[in-house]
């Protein structure tokens, strides 16, 4: 048997590198994430079986935060750049799960959120969809645009928002696109777009507190200015 990539000897199905495109990280056991770290197995065995040896070695999962570069090396098959490697994507994981979501302000009102939007979006010389994604205490905890072009096109689509949402703890929503003609009136396609966007939030338990539609220098608040808020 030729020892090329002993990753390769694993049944596709089986391998982890595929398994996590297919299903997604979570999906993957504990030695199968660390396979893909891993990379190689040995002469003796493939990587998904070094992988296993290797967790059995440790106590827990937890063991692993304290383990020294030598007590890594000391299971067969873990050499020096494995050890560093593992080390790094240890410490790399503690620091991201001690991390926080960061804050970019406070909303305190649909005013306060149109002059900031209406500054920034006035010179775009074609549609852009912002979305300002906000926590319950209406921190803004992620400012992001969504997609160019008009509201009235496929590609504006609710479910391409609440994607997004849903990977923060959001609770609420202000969404603003800016028209570059200027004329903030609202089209019926922004109407539309805009009642789609309350139903899918009611289901989604996610408020949509405002749709903005920045003009030249202003903007215009479909809360305030129609009845589809209720």
């Amino acid at each position: 048997m030729k020892l090329t990539s002993f990753i390769q000897e694993v049944p596709q199905e089986s391998q982890p590198r595929e398994r996590l495109m297919l299903y997604g990280e979570k999906a993957l056991s504990n030695h199968e994430l660390l396979a893909i770290l891993l990379r190689t197995g040995t002469k003796e065995e493939h990587v998904l079986q070094l992988a296993m040896r290797f967790l059995q070695t440790f106590e827990s999962l937890n063991t692993l935060k304290h383990a020294s570069l030598s007590e890594f090396q000391q299971v067969k098959g873990i050499g020096p750049v494995k050890a560093i490697e593992l080390k790094a994507a240890i410490e790399l994981g503690m620091r991201i799960a001690q991390s926080s979501i960061p804050k970019y302000g406070l909303i305190t009102s649909t005013k306060l959120a149109g002059e900031w939007l209406s500054q920034e979006m006035k010179d775009l010389h074609q549609e852009h969809l912002v979305v300002l994604f906000l926590n319950s205490k209406n921190e803004i905890i992620k400012k992001q645009t969504i997609f160019k072009g008009s509201v009235n096109q496929s590609v504006a689509h609710p479910r391409e928002i609440f994607k997004e949402a849903v990977k923060y703890p959001t609770a609420r929503m202000i969404i603003a696109h800016n028209h570059p003609s200027g004329d903030t009136t609202p089209s019926e396609a922004d109407v539309s777009f805009t009642q789609r966007m309350l139903m899918c939030g009611s289901l989604m338990g996610i408020e949509l507190l405002d749709h903005l539609i920045i003009g030249d220098g202003d903007y215009l608040s479909l809360r305030e200015s129609t009845t589809i808020f209720g």
